[in-house]
């Protein structure tokens, strides 16, 4: 985590001093080095050091649930960076500089202001050739510490100003698409104004929590949870207030009404990396909150959210089927999928630990790739998302098709994919711990959902291209890497997830 921190800021460093004719290559590099040095130090410390301890005056829990969520966020960082760096796909990047240091096209209009006609048109001086803006590295890099942060944090204190760091360069990566770029502001603005809300509940929910156990540290909360005669009103009020922070990061219907316009405005490079890593982080968090504070009075909360989990799965199928355009379709299975991960979260036994972890690896490489591919379906204006522009996509480019149907039933949980695995895994521990109810909606959730997977599929192999359809871009080298990378651990994890399923049962959260 020290490591990321680092990087991120000499990459700040970095942006200040540099020419911009050097930026891209040195924090192209910088970034890589620093996830490949967080990665060694990382798969160092697994080997040889303990199993469990808590450091920084114990706001930080370094164990073995804490190894395996650092380890899945740095894995899906790299891949979501290579999406993020890659210039070829769209000349010059998917990004524009912050609005005060652009100028606009053609020189005709003032700072940051539009002109007629430079709507979908690059930023930058008269005559320029577009340049990679490259201020989202640092904001990558401090979003994927904060992330880090978030999800190993001992107390509320610290995991509140790790869900702030993470969230701020976020807002600020949504609205700097290239094109589109009213719709990308419009979904920074929403997403800012809506997770300061959530900000808010999970600060209140803080307060209380305070209130009744006179500590904010995990351990000290459920120690009083068992042995405190105050009411339990602050208690379960803390709880309710906090929890809803916590879902709102994880996109759990119904907390879930910034995503899809979120999804869709965003550059689609920073959509992977929202989409995987900030599900990670806030359902690593959501595991130790409940686990560690709040594990002993489970019978009282889990009725809430089994309606949370059922309303997740239910908005998530259903209004999935209503989308017309491939982004937010994405979106609302993100919604539908937050709901199963749900389950495993709210079976507090290793079972459910494991499986929650697993499922959360599997989807993140799974919806990178998805959104590596999305990006390279286009036409004159940009990417083309809408469904109908999908139509007749295998005789265009087959390999393309071929690999996003694998993708799309990987996400439906069809066997010998990840999603098979994964769901099966979380099913498995909710049936264990007395869910079998839940189950069966989400099966059926389940079912509803491969409908809309299954909608594209069929569009791409049983519809007749358009004329003036889309094209399909050559991606670059980077875009390549990450899709093979997405693709590959989909594959191997349908296959072959022992590993990845030992390595997420290696422990229990400390405390």
């Amino acid at each position: 985590m020290l490591i990321v921190f680092g990087g991120a800021c000499l990459a700040v460093l970095a942006e200040a001093f540099l020419p911009r004719h050097q930026r891209w290559p040195v924090q192209v590099t910088l970034t890589l080095v620093t996830l490949a040095g967080a990665g060694l130090a990382l798969g160092f410390y697994a080997g040889t050091g303990p199993s469990g301890l808590t450091t920084f005056a114990d706001m930080v829990a370094v164990d073995r649930p804490t190894l395996f969520l650092w380890g899945t966020l740095l894995a899906l960082a790299l891949a979501s960076v290579l999406l993020i760096a890659d210039r070829s796909v769209e000349p010059g990047g998917a990004f524009v500089a912050a609005p005060a240091a652009r100028v606009a096209a053609g020189g005709g209009g003032a700072i940051g202001g539009p002109v007629d006609g430079a709507e979908d048109r690059p930023y930058g001086l008269a005559g320029e050739q577009p340049t990679m803006q490259t201020e989202v590295f640092p904001f990558t890099l401090f979003a994927l510490g904060g992330m880090m942060a978030f999800c190993a944090a001992n107390d509320l204190l610290t995991m509140f100003i790790a869900l702030e760091v993470l969230s701020l360069p976020l807002y600020l990566m949504c609205g700097l698409a290239r094109r589109r770029r009213l719709l990308s502001q419009e979904a920074a603005v929403k997403y800012f104004l809506l997770g300061a809300f959530a900000s808010a509940f999970f600060l209140y929910g803080l307060a209380l929590l305070y209130g009744y156990a006179g500590s904010v540290r995990l351990s000290a909360i459920a120690d009083a949870a068992v042995g405190s005669n105050k009411s339990d009103a602050l208690l379960f009020g803390g709880l309710a207030l906090l929890i809803v922070g916590l879902l709102f990061k994880g996109s759990v219907g119904p907390f879930h009404t910034w995503t899809p316009d979120v999804y869709q405005g965003a550059p689609t490079p920073v959509t992977a990396f929202m989409a995987a890593c900030t599900k990670v982080a806030a359902f690593g968090a959501i595991l130790r909150v409940l686990h560690v504070a709040f594990g002993d009075t489970r019978w009282e909360w889990r009725g809430v959210l089994w309606a949370v989990a059922i309303a997740s799965m239910v908005i998530g199928a259903v209004i999935g089927l209503t989308q017309t355009d491939i982004k937010r379709m994405i979106a609302y299975s993100s919604i539908a999928h937050a709901g199963f991960l749900l389950l495993g979260a709210m079976a507090i036994t290793s079972a459910g630990t494991s499986s929650t972890l697993f499922y959360l690896l599997a989807y993140g490489f799974t919806t990178v790739a998805v959104f590596g591919l999305i990006s390279l379906v286009r036409d004159a204006d940009g990417e083309a998302t809408h469904l109908s522009q999908w139509a007749g996509l295998a005789k265009r480019s087959p390999l393309v098709a071929g690999v996003m149907t694998f993708l799309l039933l990987a996400l439906a949980g069809i066997p010998l994919t990840s999603g098979f695995t994964a769901k099966f895994a979380v099913f498995s521990a909710a049936l264990g711990d007395g869910m079998a109810p839940l189950v069966v909606i989400a099966l059926v959730a389940s079912a509803i959902a491969a409908f809309f997977y299954l909608r594209v599929i069929v569009l791409m192999y049983f519809s007749d291209p358009a004329p003036d359809g889309p094209s399909v871009a050559v991606p670059g080298a980077f875009t390549t890497a990450a899709i093979t990378l997405g693709v590959l651990v989909t594959l191997l994890l349908g296959i072959v997830p022992t590993l990845a399923l030992n390595w997420a049962s290696g422990g229990n959260f400390v405390g």
